[in-house]
């Protein structure tokens, strides 16, 4: 279905920007056998390169199949918005309160395209970058005092595969591993690919050090890659994976609850579900909660429970600011920063990598996000 829906959109794109283009028939058909072939670039990955998930083709194909895949999909909303324009502008026109001489013609169209190239490269080169350091204070609820200004790092959607092979995976660890926390979360999505061409690539998560460890969540993408070879592959690197359960870390006399639950596919290959009564299951009620689920979809729910912070990632962000509004209704209104949910904080990270058939950013910059918790005032 995916694709059928991506071949719609570029028989659209062709309808509405293949006429306008200056040149002879003959190449007007090859535009559009181009863009049609674009519109299908998942369906080629699919049957050619491994599969959409993670595509075994060399890092300069992906980044250039991103370009032109998001090229693609910013000149069908721009085409979109252009539409829109002239519509309106019919409508000023009927009404008398635009003269008729005024309209977007082919040079509009044209310029589109050139935006859409432009764009869509500015935005692969803000996806594939290493990320900034961004850095956050969040008030938890029950914090108490002696635990105020704990320091703790979040990665997430970190997506290792051709396009984030060892040398990026090795530039992350080393930036988070500078920032000295005292706790490293990684909240899904680690990779995309199976254990046999993925486990060097992460292999410098080992390296990750953090006073009082590192730990992590399942995300969507560990199931479409063979789910039990990447448990052990995790084991091996010294990552602790939550799964429906929780550690308590106790640091300066007090304790502090990090819970962890599956992510919500799971289900769909036969392995348990996200599971908030079983995760936090024999924890001290006094102690405040942690909670690391990969998406924020359901949030309320963990809110209701206890949880006092939740940390997510899962939609990237949105990746192009105005689009993020789509993935924001997709995700129970929860797309990127701090969210108040009853007594709950949450925060969705903008996540440190993303999924390689789509690598682009426009607005929505990829992060290793610094979390200092506070106690509240008194």
């Amino acid at each position: 279905m995916f694709h059928v829906f991506a071949a719609l959109i570029g028989l659209y794109v062709i309808g509405r920007f293949v006429p306008s283009l200056p040149v002879t028939a003959g190449w007007k058909w090859a535009a559009a056998f181009i863009i049609l072939l674009v519109s299908q670039y998942h369906l080629l990955n699919r049957f050619l390169f491994g599969g959409m998930a993670s595509p075994e083709v060399p890092f300069s194909i992906l980044v250039f199949g991103g370009w032109l895949f998001g090229a693609f999909l910013l000149l069908a909303g721009l085409l979109l918005l252009k539409d829109l324009a002239s519509l309106l502008l019919l409508v000023f026109r009927h009404t008398g309160l635009l003269s008729s001489g005024f309209h977007l013609g082919y040079r509009t169209t044209l310029g589109l395209g050139v935006a859409a190239l432009l764009l869509s490269a500015i935005g692969v080169w803000q996806a594939v970058r290493i990320p900034d350091v961004h850095r956050i204070d969040v008030t938890v609820n029950r914090l108490p005092a002696g635990l105020d200004g704990l320091r703790l790092v979040q990665l997430t959607d970190l997506h290792a595969s051709r396009l984030f092979q060892a040398p990026w995976i090795r530039a992350v660890a080393d930036k988070t591993n500078a920032l000295d926390p005292d706790l490293i979360v990684i909240t899904g999505d680690l990779v995309d690919g199976t254990t046999a061409n993925r486990a060097p690539d992460v292999a410098p998560l080992s390296d990750l050090k953090a006073r009082l460890g590192v730990f992590a969540v399942t995300g969507n993408h560990e199931y479409y890659s063979n789910y039990r070879n990447w448990m052990k592959a995790f084991e091996s690197l010294g990552l602790r994976i939550l799964k429906n359960e929780h550690v308590v870390l106790n640091d300066k006399g007090q304790s502090l609850v990090l819970a962890g639950v599956t992510d919500r596919v799971a289900a769909n290959f036969g392995l348990p579900a996200p599971n908030i009564g079983q995760a936090l299951s024999g924890a001290p009620e006094d102690a405040p909660v942690i909670l690391l689920a990969h998406q924020p979809k359901g949030s309320a729910a963990y809110a209701e429970s206890g949880v006092d912070l939740q940390l997510s990632g899962h939609t990237h962000g949105g990746q192009i600011l105005g689009i993020h509004w789509i993935t924001q209704m997709a995700n129970d209104g929860y797309v990127s920063g701090l969210y108040g949910i009853g007594n709950m904080q949450l925060y969705v990270s903008n996540g440190t990598g993303l999924w390689s058939g789509f690598p682009v950013r426009l607005g929505k910059p990829s992060e290793i996000t610094e979390i200092v918790l506070h106690a509240p005032s008194k």
